[in-house]
């Protein structure tokens, strides 16, 4: 059969090191695998609180594309796109909402309710959504009105480990995420201080997001003593990213919500226990038995679980092999397009 042709409209640097980001890169590349006919539309880096400028340019290069080719919108243009020119779109197009806008961490109520009310009014104009999560689904129609026949699932795929694990001594605690204040880094690092009198390293790998954020993580490690022990890492490169996977004894990621989360599944391809929090995704994303979920928000809980599988190596091995059973049977970025290649073709 043919192939339908569709566009990919992204704001900002497509290369950028954060999980939407990666999926919406890999989701294009791998659509493009399949023969397809895909455009790539980069659009301005100021979505979601767009410039007169980049709307415009936004709206400019949508209105150029040809009436037969479908358009994937990033979730930051499909919740923030101008209402008026959406609806106007002469073109089919799909969402790929992430997790909803309003559902962002640290807004404050007029903006919550800015961006819930556009981009509900905007959902109503688009012709299907792409999300990486029933949670995420069930928030689109519970909350956003979009009826179920309108929403599909294309969980994220994974890439395989390229390093053998090899579990440096002391236990190493690998923390991914951005420095954004949802990620919950601060819960993190105050569970750390109350295990001193325990034998491990930490690091937290992930570029600044917030800068303010970030200057508060910087303060308040200095404030905890926690020294060498812990380090804040930023942007790590692929490579040496691979070998601290490789080399950590545990995942920690003390977030505040994830509407899907894949440092989680690469956590399981590397086979590593999880701690996380009870919140958003990751119930469904990290399965029974790899670790340990807490509230989110109690470091004191957090540092509970992290001294439970410190403390306890046969613990820690049965979690470890039940994340590398897990891992092995996750979706591949291709099983990820073939789903989103379905959606294309039949609108």
């Amino acid at each position: 059969m043919t192939l339908r042709r569709a566009a990919f409209a992204i704001p900002g640097d497509l290369s950028t090191p954060t999980g939407g980001y990666i999926y919406e890169r890999r989701l294009l590349e791998e659509l493009r695998a399949q023969g397809r006919d895909m455009r790539y539309l980069r659009l301005g880096p100021s979505f979601p609180d767009a410039t007169p400028d980049d709307m415009a340019d936004a709206v400019a290069q949508l209105a150029r594309l040809e009436p037969d080719r479908a358009v994937i919108l990033d979730g930051f243009i499909s919740a923030t796109l101008d209402t008026d020119a959406l609806a106007a779109l002469h073109v089919p197009s799909i969402a790929m909402v992430h997790h909803p806008l309003a559902l962002e961490t640290g807004l404050d109520a007029a903006r919550r309710d800015r961006l819930y009310r556009l981009e509900r009014a905007n959902l109503a104009h688009i012709a299907h959504v792409l999300v990486p999560s029933p949670v995420t689904a069930a928030s689109l129609t519970e909350r956003y009105g979009v009826a179920p026949g309108r929403i599909t699932i294309a969980r994220p795929g994974t890439d395989r480990p390229s390093r053998p694990r090899m579990p440096v001594t002391p236990p190493l605690i690998l923390s991914v995420g951005i420095q954004h204040p949802r990620k919950g880094h601060d819960i993190l690092l105050q569970a750390l201080a109350r295990l001193t009198r325990l034998d491990w390293t930490a690091v937290i790998a992930g570029k600044v997001h917030d800068t303010d954020h970030a200057a508060e993580l910087v303060r308040l490690h200095r404030e905890l003593g926690l020294g060498a022990r812990v380090t804040l890492a930023g942007y790590v490169p692929d490579a040496e990213l691979a070998r601290l996977y490789a080399a950590a004894s545990l995942f920690a990621l003390a977030t505040r919500y994830e509407g899907y989360g894949l440092v989680f599944d690469e956590a399981l391809a590397h086979g590593l226990p999880i701690v996380s929090c009870r919140t958003g995704a990751v119930p469904d994303t990290v399965p029974a038995g790899v670790g340990r979920l807490v509230p989110p928000d109690d470091c004191a809980a957090f540092a509970e679980a992290l001294a439970d599988l410190l403390g306890n190596a046969a613990g820690r091995a049965a979690c470890a092999d039940a994340a590398m059973a897990a891992g092995r049977n996750l979706p591949g970025w291709a099983d990820t397009a073939r789903v989103a290649g379905q959606v294309i073709d039949r609108l």
